[in-house]
């Protein structure tokens, strides 16, 4: 079971999305009211869905004719960093001019740390939904896309749903000093979410989950890469106890996991580019990449 948030031109609405892509309008205001109302009546958030759309007939037109929103208006999204040995290489070879690194860098140490990288990437008014533009920043000259698993929390952590997170990167600018982190992750439109939100009791194991990008451009396919949240250094739990961990958290934060796709060193984002992001359950995040 999924969660969609769409315009029916009149207002915005969320719609359970059935495994078999029946889509049926729920009387919620969004999300995380429901997970809180089922809380509070002892019961899943999945139980509680199922029991709003047992009576109700589905929205003919179904998926394809609804104005898809981000899936759900998070307060915050956060980021974790170097949580795949590939996100790990990359990094290194960014930092060092596209060489070959020998020493032990502060790469290497975060991935093999206790303590993983945590950083904020945005906010509600800075990411954007399935089919929107995302844009390239006008002072990088190396964007690429990173495809990762998004988890949905609320206010004490816990992981009600995943969704997919395309967090916008330049390479350029993280490879010429890190403390340029929040430049080369932050600007607007640098986040995408999308296009579902999958119920997280519905989900058998979230460490088994393909994901594949794919990049067109003039309609011609620039890149193709495939991983697994199999390769994941760190567990989700771990992830969310570092960032609960003297913090507040509010309901509907979302934080992004790291990613195992990196596109060749050679290639580089340019305007028009469509970016198709996918993971087995969740669907596919759609975007274009838009210079501005």
């Amino acid at each position: 079971m999924r969660i969609v948030r769409y315009d029916d031109g009149s207002s915005v609405r969320i719609a359970a999305l059935t495994d078999e892509e029946y889509v049926y309008a729920l009387d919620a205001p969004d999300f995380m009211t429901i997970v809180r109302e089922s809380q509070e009546q002892g019961m899943t958030t999945l139980s509680a869905v199922q029991r709003m759309i047992a009576q109700a007939p589905p929205i003919q037109h179904g998926l394809n004719g609804l104005k898809l929103l981000p899936p759900i208006d998070a307060p915050e999204v956060w980021a974790a960093g170097v949580t795949y040995e590939r996100s790990k290489e990359a990094r290194n070879m960014e930092s060092n001019g596209g060489g070959i690194h020998r020493e032990m860098t502060f790469y290497d140490k975060v991935y093999n740390a206790d303590r993983p990288e945590l950083f904020m990437k945005s906010t509600a008014a800075r990411t954007v939904g399935p089919n929107d533009a995302v844009y390239l920043r006008s002072d990088s000259r190396w964007h690429v896309p990173e495809s990762e698993l998004a988890l949905v929390l609320d206010s004490t952590g816990t992981i009600v749903g995943y969704t997919i997170g395309n967090d916008m990167s330049c390479r350029d600018i993280e490879g010429e000093n890190p403390l340029y982190l929040p430049q080369a992750k932050i600007w607007r439109n640098s986040c995408a979410i999308g296009p579902a939100i999958r119920l997280a009791e519905t989900v058998s194991d979230p460490y088994a989950l393909r994901m594949a990008c794919r990049i067109f451009r003039s309609g011609h396919m620039e890149v193709e890469e495939t991983g697994s949240t199999a390769q994941l250094k760190r567990k989700l739990d771990e992830l969310v106890q570092y960032l609960v961990r003297d913090n507040v958290i509010f309901d509907g934060t979302v934080l992004l996991t790291g990613t195992c796709i990196v596109p060749p060193d050679s290639f580089t984002l340019a305007s028009g580019d469509r970016i198709e992001i996918s993971i087995d359950g969740i669907g596919t995040l759609v975007n274009t990449a838009l210079s501005v």
